[in-house]
């Protein structure tokens, strides 16, 4: 059958139908090839249809419109080249053609994927100020989900109070259902509920998407009365909960620990006529493993998938082996991690990770080392949790030159910062001071400006820290103050950090002085320095440090005690 349009069905198709249509005498007119271009982006093939549409001008000489030069600037910016978008901008001039609305907020969407912010509102104040074409609502839908996106609710906001107070472009549901979502991803729930009551007294109608970003924001915040409020309410409306809905309050309820009643939530799904697909139940097998109950967690993956006819994707698969190898099931896990090729998909780099953090959990370095030779050898990448993974768990099994091998390797890739990182060395200078190898640990804090890096308030914490468990607090308090000479701030672990040092080393007016700093900062004590205090307290000695620490800290604490 001859190739055409209708029938292509990857690049291939497309690529072998353009050679022949610029084969063909007389050429096929403009409009064929601009549905050529079309299906190519379609087909997400966006360099091939940039090929195309040069092709077209430079050599076949193709008289294109502005439709299909349009399609030319989606190309670009679906390829993040919103810049040589605007150079073909410039041939609608020259060709006497005239952008309309849809090139416009075309280059809108391409800037603010590029999360060239300024740049996008910069170009919708010129489409306005001087009259470009007809903003019509895409463009403001355009502006206000990039806007949102960028995380500056506040103006989108203000950009929607813009559309209603207009004459032509009112916003309508999908508007304002970008607006929700924001505000509830802001866990500004209370505004989104408001907004929400804005709609239904305007006459805008609420849709599925809108009560699902209400309850999703309702569920991460544990409102459950209004949650089952508004799931009641949309139901009165006619309008009935989908997949996602019912997604979020499995993930939701799993998260919050109430797994059982998640698994109801399943069932109502089954008797609504909502199939459950892989998303609810890997959430339900992901709730199952944060308690530890594994055998259940294994059923749902082994059982109640089966019978749905719902095959486990490689996210299920590292769910499961996760929850194995928080439960030092590290056997358990490894069948798991080997069964999964044999099911027909590929372990990813999260997968490598779990089980090397499993096999290091379970002292089992020697296989963690051969799997993550295992990972390169297969043609995946270690990524910054691999790294992070390997030298925690080598620290950990005492095999710190292995570990201080690992950061000179990746100190040669490259040769640059872009292979290294500060939580890198933070980890292994932890482990070393936890191994009281502090000459060590000195050594390389003091390096870390020859490789090109700065500590970090995390990197101090950690050396107070090991100076404090050897007993080296006054080595602690230079290290605090060299930190706050690096113009970085000590925050409530380092003063939580420093105060049980001394607490420990019976330095009970250094701590109280140095508790008085954090209270003046707005720090509190962490419920394990407190309850150092209460073991290190004697009640009969009122006038003790700790005794007067106590009394201003928990006076009623301190009442118990007496």
């Amino acid at each position: 059958m001859k190739l055409g349009l209708g029938n292509i069905r990857g690049l291939g198709d497309a690529l072998s139908l353009y050679e022949n249509m610029s084969r063909t005498r007389p050429l096929p007119n403009a409009k064929q090839f601009t549905q050529l271009l079309s299906r190519l982006v379609k087909l997400k093939e966006y360099s091939a249809a940039i090929h195309i549409f040069k092709d077209l001008c430079n050599n076949l000489g193709v008289s294109v419109d502005e439709y299909t030069m349009t399609i030319a600037i989606n190309s670009y910016c679906l390829s993040n080249r919103v810049d040589y978008g605007f150079s073909i901008l410039g041939w609608f001039f020259k060709r006497g053609c005239v952008p309309n609305v849809f090139t416009f907020n075309t280059l809108l969407k391409g800037l603010f994927r590029e999360n060239k912010i300024n740049e996008a509102q910069g170009l919708f104040r010129k489409m306005v100020r001087e009259g470009l074409c007809d903003i019509d609502v895409v463009t403001y839908g355009t502006v206000i989900d990039g806007l949102c996106k960028a995380g500056n609710t506040p103006m989108a906001i203000e950009m929607l109070r813009v559309m209603e107070k207009g004459g032509t472009c009112k916003p309508n549901t999908h508007v304002y259902n970008m607006v929700i979502d924001s505000l509830c991803k802001d866990k500004m729930i209370d505004n989104a509920l408001k907004l929400f009551d804005e709609m239904s007294a305007k006459g805008i109608p609420a849709d599925v998407v809108t009560y699902n970003v209400l309850i999703c924001g309702l569920c991460n915040l544990s409102r459950w009365s209004e949650v089952k409020m508004l799931m009641e309410e949309m139901i009165g409306y006619k309008i009935y909960p989908d997949i996602f809905t019912f997604s979020s309050l499995v993930d939701a309820l799993c998260k919050e620990g109430l797994v059982d009643e998640a698994e109801d939530v399943i069932q109502i799904m089954k008797q609504q006529n909502v199939t459950p697909d892989v998303i609810s139940y890997s959430a339900l097998i992901d709730g199952y493993c944060l308690q530890g109950r594994m055998d259940e967690a294994r059923y749902v993956f082994d059982s109640s998938m089966v019978r749905m006819n719902i095959a486990p994707d490689i996210r299920s698969y590292n769910i499961l082996i996760n929850g194995y190898c928080k439960k030092k099931r590290i056997d358990d896990a490894m069948h798991i991690f080997r069964e999964t090729p044999r099911k027909g998909l590929k372990p990813d780099v999260t997968t490598y990770n779990t089980i090397l953090k499993g096999l290091f959990l379970g002292g089992r370095f020697s296989e963690a080392l051969e799997i993550f030779d295992e990972l390169q050898a297969v043609g995946l990448i270690p990524d910054f949790y691999t790294y992070c993974t390997m030298l925690d768990g080598l620290c950990k099994n005492g095999e710190f030159e292995r570990a201080l091998l690992l950061l000179d390797a990746l100190e040669r890739k490259g040769g640059g910062k872009h292979h290294l990182h500060i939580t890198y060395y933070n980890v292994v200078i932890n482990g070393l001071c936890e191994a009281k190898k502090l000459d060590l640990a000195r050594a390389l804090f003091r390096d870390l400006p020859s490789k090109g890096l700065e500590p970090d308030v995390v990197t101090y914490n950690i050396l107070i820290k090991g100076c404090c468990q050897n007993g080296l607090l006054e080595e602690a308090k230079d290290i605090l103050l060299k930190m706050e000479q690096a113009s970085l701030s000590p925050n409530e672990i380092t003063y939580n950090v420093i105060v049980q040092g001394n607490l420990r080393g019976g330095k009970h007016e250094d701590a109280a002085k140095l508790f008085e700093e954090m209270h003046a900062k707005g720090f509190t004590l962490s419920a394990s320095t407190f309850e150092l205090m209460l073991d290190l307290l004697d009640p009969e000695d009122k006038n003790s440090t700790i005794f007067k620490m106590i009394q201003k800290l928990a006076p009623d604490t301190l009442k118990q005690k007496l």
